[in-house]
């Protein structure tokens, strides 16, 4: 019996202490989980075929042929038609999308975006990927086939595997047309005959800097990215057969390769597509059915190079056909040559890449920190709500991922990418400054007690080893008086953990 009440003064005495010097010291490390999951769907496939068409040049001097034949939009929507269709989608597929507006066009026409999610309108640890078509009036094949796509996936959610996947791990936002004014009239430009794929800010030349000479069109789509965190997105454009990737322009107007930081990760992500296509990869013109922008031929103000810089999203501009203004009976098989790559394209945000959110080891709230990745100059933003981020990156044997915050200590680790994506969490210690005497937390201290002020002021010199000891040795005494009362525990195997970890 006094054995007992030895032993229970012994742990009352060291919970007490342990309760006063337990704030001075935080976790030294931090164990982060990380693990690569991939998924796989299936899909038709095509027969392979030989290119044999040759892709037009659109460069910003060519002599656009007015196309004015009212047999010439036969069979494909007006905008009365697509805003109905847009309407009745919302209606029939209720339980997975949201429909709503970014803006008007000159001519006052809705800029209808159709969001496709298990929960639209709902923020989530998810990444957002947003497609746009008809940015130039006379190429409308994009608005018609980002209807088709927004159709497959209500009709296949649950039924596909691939269409589930997007629904129920993406936030997927169509905007079908970004010109309707350009469209109606015909014409490349919009209602005012600007370029809108020249209209954005530039980073070489000092265009468009003033928002107010922008065009409706184009201030609308920078307040989309303002308000969403798109991690990526692609334009659908006509008159060629590529995917192409930034940069789009050089700084001395040359027509060269101009790649930006994360050139290998867009070459990946423009593969995918052109592999996934029916024959874009078998471009003669496009080794591999991609380019760089400015190889092709460089342009200034454009849109991709804007979303990469300013908006933190990696955009492609994809060419998906040949013929600005093909026929509409030739509709059905664009969209069976460029379903997959649709496809495949937004479920590469999941199935590759680097996700994970940031922590604080002092309360555990998400911290909005920044990541980056040792040897490419370029820095991706966490969420403020959840702290979550979605790094892009091509597949490759190893990166160094560097987590950092203000007010907080930076925290690296190595990770291996092969085709499948990588969960990778980050938890921050707070930085301490000593002001006086006193050991201080900047960020989170809340220490107005005056005597327990005294007490950290007196412990204040004691080295967390000293601290360490001191448990130990408390630990040890009781396992002497614990063999001593002849006292039975007993042992539990630890279950193996199923993903793998690192502690940084």
């Amino acid at each position: 019996m006094k054995m007992k009440k030895l032993l229970f003064s012994i742990l009352l005495f060291a919970l007490t202490v342990s309760s006063f010097l337990l704030p001075l010291s935080l976790a030294k490390g931090a164990l982060f989980n990380f693990a690569s999951s991939s998924s796989s769907s299936s899909s038709s496939d095509f027969d392979k075929c030989i290119n044999t068409s040759h892709a037009r040049h659109l460069l910003e001097d060519d002599v656009i042929r007015t196309q004015t034949s009212v047999d010439l939009a036969k069979g494909y929507m007006t905008n009365a038609d697509l805003e109905k269709a847009i309407k009745q989608f919302g209606q029939r597929c209720s339980n997975i999308s949201r429909i709503y507006s970014i803006g008007k066009s000159v001519h006052g026409f809705p800029l209808w975006v159709i969001e496709i999610s298990d929960k639209p309108g709902e923020e989530e640890t998810e990444p957002a990927f947003k497609y746009i078509g008809n940015v130039h009036g006379d190429e409308p094949v994009g608005r018609e086939l980002l209807i088709y796509l927004a159709n497959w996936l209500c009709d296949n959610y649950l039924t596909d595997p691939l269409a589930t996947l997007i629904v129920e791990n993406v936030h997927l936002h169509i905007l079908p047309s970004m010109n309707s004014d350009g469209y109606s009239l015909r014409k490349r430009g919009n209602a005012n005959e600007v370029d809108l794929n020249r209209d954005f800010p530039d980073q070489f030349f000092p265009l468009n800097y003033n928002e107010d000479s922008r065009q409706p069109e184009t201030r609308a789509i920078i307040n989309w990215a303002k308000d969403i965190r798109f991690t990526a997105s692609a334009t659908l454009h006509g008159g060629a057969l590529v995917a192409n990737y930034p940069w789009d322009g050089t700084k001395d107007r040359s027509t060269s390769y101009f790649g930006c930081p994360d050139d290998e990760t867009f070459q990946f992500m423009a593969s995918i597509y052109s592999h996934s296509h029916y024959n874009m990869s078998t471009s003669k013109e496009f080794p591999g059915g991609i380019t760089n922008g400015a190889s092709w031929y460089p342009i200034y103000g454009g849109m991709q190079d804007w979303n990469y810089i300013h908006a933190g999203c990696f955009e492609l501009t994809l060419e998906v056909s040949d013929n600005k203004w093909p026929n509409a009976a030739e509709l059905p098989i664009i969209w069976r040559y460029n379903k997959m790559s649709l496809l495949n394209l937004v479920a590469s945000l999941v199935k590759t890449g680097l996700h994970g959110r940031i922590y604080s080891s002092h309360d555990g709230r998400p911290l909005p920190g920044i990541i980056s990745i040792t040897g490419i100059n370029y820095t991706v933003r966490a969420g403020k709500t959840f702290a979550d981020y979605h790094r892009l990156l091509a597949p490759k044997d190893k990166y160094e991922v560097v987590a950092t915050m203000p007010g907080y200590k930076s925290k690296n680790t190595t990770i291996w990418l092969d085709e499948g994506a990588v969960s990778l969490d980050f938890v921050l210690d707070p930085e301490f400054t000593v002001k006086g005497s006193v050991l201080q937390n900047d960020y989170d201290c809340n220490c107005n007690n005056k005597r327990t002020l005294e007490f950290v002021h007196f412990l204040g010199g004691f080295h967390l080893e000293l601290y360490l000891i001191f448990i130990a040795t408390l630990g040890f005494l009781c396992l002497l008086l614990l063999r001593r009362g002849k006292l039975k525990f007993s042992t539990q195997r630890l279950s193996p953990v199923a993903k793998r970890t690192a502690v940084v």
